[in-house]
């Protein structure tokens, strides 16, 4: 998250795949005046709905329960300012949105979580933590 502070601020913030909401909730504790979650998982969108009704989080939240994919593919250019995406590993997501991405910039910056062997398109910034990385489109 320190890799894209700056950016929060005032922000309009989507988190793709948003699982338990970490990313989007942690964007709004840092600023963002607007957090969209996007999960189609029930058991995810329960866990991500407990915890913004524990954190208090009002009318800045958005959830939408959908694929978070076919949301992103109806996203004009820049319609956010920050996109998180954390899509679960081995099912070629990661690659599929950060096309997506590539064909229309519908955030001005995103940041793909994904396994290290994976290799994004488009030689954006890979920031490597153990197995893990996260690829940065856009400029933080």
């Amino acid at each position: 998250m320190s890799i894209v502070h700056g950016n929060l601020p005032d922000a309009r913030v989507v988190d793709l795949f948003a699982g338990s909401g970490a990313l989007g909730i942690e964007a709004l504790s840092r600023g963002a005046r607007e957090a969209v979650f996007v999960e189609v998982s029930l058991r995810s969108l329960k866990t991500l709905r407990d915890n913004l009704a524990a954190l208090d989080v009002g009318p800045e939240a958005q959830v939408v329960r959908g694929d978070a994919l076919r949301y992103a593919t109806r996203l004009g250019r820049h319609e956010f300012d920050v996109a998180f995406a954390d899509p679960p590993y081995g099912l070629g997501l990661a690659e599929r949105i950060a096309r997506q991405w590539l064909d229309v910039p519908f955030a001005r910056l995103i940041g793909i979580e994904h396994e290290k062997k994976v290799e994004l398109p488009g030689g954006a910034d890979r920031r490597v933590y153990g197995d893990t990385v996260v690829t940065l489109y856009g400029t933080p």
